[in-house]
């Protein structure tokens, strides 16, 4: 059974390992240039040998005026072809900007250290790394999104990570965008990004899923293909104050009322009324377009007994999604004009 257990425990972080892409990393981190001056800047879930976050942060350490470089992952025990695996110990690199007239660092002028346990963002060595970081910058294993995100929060830590859309409503994850503590990235709309995997789960996708869906192949190199990632950030940057135009007005045919919840349905970001002073259901990618100046975040939808929608609450049996005409309706977050117009 514990050897089972183990397998599947295997296969599972196999499919929890994507390699950032280089251009993706490039893309995003442009718009935060004025918040690395002089700051240490901790990748904490990625092979310091191959991350694109290492090489991304070390070829620009002067432009971005760092401080300094740390990146630790978690030593997985099962080889794959990222690693070069010619350490039987966990280790993390250490870069202060030193190069050679190349202008790339080689690996003498990186600190190599080794760790005592296995690299894991929870062990102790590793939250001691935490400590002396500004900020974190990184792609956290999905399934531990949650964890990541409280032990970030816990050390008050300033971040730019990349999650999967669906995060947005966790309940660990929703309060701290509800209260302004976390926002989505520059690159706000679900984007479609490509990921290298290890070549077990790059096999298992070409066996059984289709081809352009799930992955997509570039130069015989499989890479996962997923459309709703997401950049997760506290960094401030100016598109997330940007003012959403509204231009239609409220009509009851337009815009029911939900037989759950005291709210209308807003089925399209865009076409929020102008003019209704009181709770909206929108799609959760309303958050591409949120600006906290404009809008206020009531909740997200109800998945029983969180209580927080206490006062929008409708005699229903249903709470776990908001029904029109007895159809549920998919995962809706809860707003309010601040700025309604006549």
């Amino acid at each position: 059974m514990s050897q089972n257990r183990n397998l599947h425990k295997a296969k599972s972080n196999k499919k929890d390992e994507f390699y950032t892409q280089l251009a993706d990393i490039e893309n995003e981190l442009r718009h935060y240039r004025d918040h690395f001056q002089g700051k240490v800047v901790y990748c904490n879930c990625d092979d310091p040998y191959v991350s694109n976050f290492f090489t991304y942060f070390s070829r620009n350490f002067d432009l971005l005026g760092l401080k300094r470089l740390v990146t630790t992952c978690y030593k997985n025990q099962q080889m794959h072809l990222f690693s070069q695996h010619d350490t039987e110990r966990a280790i993390y690199l250490e870069y202060d900007g030193t190069r050679n007239a190349t202008g790339v660092p080689s690996v003498d002028e990186i600190g190599v250290h080794p760790l005592s346990g296995d690299g894991d963002f929870r062990s102790a060595e590793c939250i001691e790394l935490l400590k002396q970081a500004d900020i974190v910058v990184t792609n956290p294993p999905f399934s531990l999104f949650r964890e990541y995100v409280a032990q970030l929060v816990e050390y008050d830590k300033k971040f730019l990570i990349i999650g999967h859309q669906n995060a947005i409503t966790y309940k660990e994850i929703f309060p701290l965008i509800k209260e302004d503590n976390i926002w989505l990235g520059h690159a706000q709309q679900a984007i479609t990004m490509l990921f290298d995997v290890p070549k077990e789960f790059a096999d298992e996708m070409v066996a059984t899923r289709n081809e352009g869906s799930s992955y997509v192949i570039v130069d015989g190199v499989v890479k996962s293909k997923m459309r709703n990632a997401k950049w997760f950030t506290n960094l401030y940057h100016k598109k997330r104050h940007e003012e959403l135009i509204l231009y239609k007005r409220y009509s009851p045919e337009e815009y029911p009322t939900y037989d759950n919840y005291d709210a209308i349905e807003v089925s399209k970001t865009k076409e929020i009324p102008y003019d209704w002073p009181g709770a909206m259901g929108v799609p959760i990618s309303f958050l591409d377009k949120h600006n906290p100046d404009q809008f206020e975040i009531i909740w997200t939808t109800d998945r029983g007994g969180d209580g927080m929608l206490e006062d929008m609450k409708l005699p229903h049996t249903r709470y776990d999604a908001p029904v029109i005409d007895g159809q549920g309706k998919y995962k809706r977050i809860f707003i309010r004009n601040k700025r309604m117009q006549a």
